[in-house]
């Protein structure tokens, strides 16, 4: 097995050139070790994302990958390079992700003894799957940093081979494995290859090759917006360090490009795509939808960017490939994720709007909204005169047609906070809506299940009618076959029997909670 070297390694500012250093990676993508381990995965067609883009979509799958992650190919090629006396030592790396399950995996299959040093807080499954791959894990610290600092004080004190996640000649040539697979699947015209970049090693690997020998196919790096750690570099023209990193992509959370993939990726990347946490979700869902497979956050990223490119150039008939980078997704994230999705692909609008605190005023407001349906509705009385109600309206056609309501309510009176690209909104006050009721008088809490069909919250809303006012109410369609509604009502003692008779003329289900103690602790 050839050694490392650092023939690769460009002094810092200067670029690799088609006849230098590109070429010696080209060399070394053709010749890298990876198919010990890492399977050629497919290059699917994306027939529903495709009619939906108006192009011909393509996705390389290599969530499928044993390690559900590209990270193997380049953990796998730079340890099986490594010379004998550096093997009989061992390798190390920090990483609380795909790069440590592709190195403990690696590792194992050449009979090498891995270290894996990972954050405290790092998710039990993460750890598990480390040291089933047969990784031995050390636990250390809060966070990344701290975790590298002790890898690097037990490379020093034990003479372990560090294996970098991405910047090291190496792990770019396994990396760029990927670029070569997808020009032998698909040797027909491809315009544009959508690339996920964190540290930048798949996007280097890929576009080092593709590159020399497709110089005509457009490498798109898709970054999210609150990580352009790549974005902001080559607009300063240098490797920049950000303050903060977005941790809900935490697949590509890196503050700094790589010293070895930067001069790659300034000389070749043709532009930058930078996505937000909504259309990250939004991508995840079309994933799913095409492939049943539910891919991380930085997994989705290509196809993320794949259709803000088309939306931002309108271009039509082309030929695009995103990367599925990796599906290591925590099963927690998903209903945020679900919450997300439909903002993502501008279905949905979220408002915050007051209105009069009457009987009917609830009713009249969804009749104003007119056929579209409301996917979440957040409310607790509060006040005698007024209103404040947290909704979300589904949409049709998009941000215009969001303009346009925002427009038509004010225009009838009603007072309009547009909160869809409000972050707090979204992630937090959509949860704190409400709280306890002060001076509601009469009121009785039942719980529902509306069938999702159109109209079933405006059928319950007409039968009340004016007959009795809604003091609290807690609505969120999420895609099951029954929305379930929490609902407060002001009935006086001498119509109970009267509204339970309305009840079973409805036919909803129906529970009464107003026995429930978390109702009469936080609620009334």
């Amino acid at each position: 097995m050839a050694s490392h070297d650092t023939e690769l390694k460009p002094p810092p500012g200067t670029a690799a050139t088609p006849t230098g250093a590109q070429w010696s990676y080209l060399e070394r993508i053709l010749t890298a070790c990876v198919y010990d381990v890492a399977q050629q995965t497919p290059l699917e067609a994306a027939p529903i994302l495709s009619a939906r883009l108006g192009n011909t979509l393509l996705l390389k799958r290599e969530d499928l990958q044993p390690v559900f992650s590209f990270k193997l190919r380049g953990a796998y090629n730079c340890i099986s390079r490594l010379p004998e006396a550096a093997r009989r030592r061992g390798v190390i790396c920090a990483s609380a992700g795909n790069h440590a399950q592709g190195v403990a995996l690696a590792a194992r299959l050449l009979g090498i003894e891995a270290t894996i040093v990972m954050p405290r807080t790092t998710p039990q499954i993460k750890v598990d799957a480390v040291e089933r791959f047969g990784g031995k894990v050390v636990l250390h610290g809060d966070g990344y940093d701290p975790a590298a600092q002790k890898a690097q004080e037990l490379v020093e004190r034990h003479g372990l081979t560090y294996i970098p996640p991405y910047d090291h000649p190496d792990v770019i040539a396994g990396q760029g494995t990927v670029g070569m697979e997808i020009l032998h699947q698909h040797p027909r015209a491809i315009d544009a290859v959508f690339i996920p970049v964190g540290g930048g090693g798949l996007a280097a690997g890929i576009a080092v090759y593709i590159k020399q020998l497709r110089p005509d196919i457009r490498i798109i790096a898709v970054e999210p917006e609150d990580t352009p750690t790549l974005a902001e570099s080559l607009e300063r023209g240098e490797r920049i360090v950000l303050d903060q990193v977005g941790l809900f992509a935490d697949g590509v959370a890196v503050k700094q490009i790589g010293e070895y993939t930067y001069p790659i990726l300034r000389d070749l990347t043709d532009e930058v795509v930078l996505v937000s946490t909504d259309e990250i979700c939004a991508a995840i869902k079309d994933i799913f939808e095409e492939t049943r497979s539910i891919l991380e956050p930085a997994g989705a990223l290509g196809v993320a960017g794949a259709k803000k490119y088309v939306e931002d150039r309108g271009v039509r008939g082309e030929t695009l490939v995103a990367i599925n980078s990796g599906a290591n997704m925590n099963f927690s994230r998903l209903a945020h994720v679900a919450e997300r999705a439909e903002l993502g692909e501008h279905r949905e609008a979220v408002l915050a709007v007051t209105i009069p605190e009457r009987p009917g005023a609830f009713r009249r407001f969804c009749e104003t909204i007119g056929t579209r349906p409301i996917t979440e509705f957040n409310y607790r009385m509060a006040d005698p005169d007024v209103a404040h109600v947290y909704t979300g309206i589904a949409l049709r056609d998009g941000d215009r047609e969001r303009l346009d309501l925002v427009a038509s309510l004010q225009e009838q009176d009603y007072p309009v906070l547009d909160l869809t690209r409000d972050e707090m909104a979204k992630v937090h006050v959509r949860h704190m809506v409400g709280g306890r009721g002060h001076g509601v008088e009469h009121e009785v809490l039942y719980r529902f299940e509306f069938p999702e069909r159109l109209r079933a919250l405006m059928q319950f809303l007409s039968s009340i009618g004016d007959r009795w006012n809604i003091s609290l109410f807690h609505y969120r369609n999420n895609g099951d076959a029954y929305g379930r509604v929490l609902c407060g009502i002001q009935v006086p003692p001498a119509e109970r029997a009267e509204f339970v008779a309305f009840l079973e003329r409805l036919g909803y289900q129906y529970a009464e909670e107003t026995a429930n103690p978390a109702y009469r602790l936080f609620l009334s």
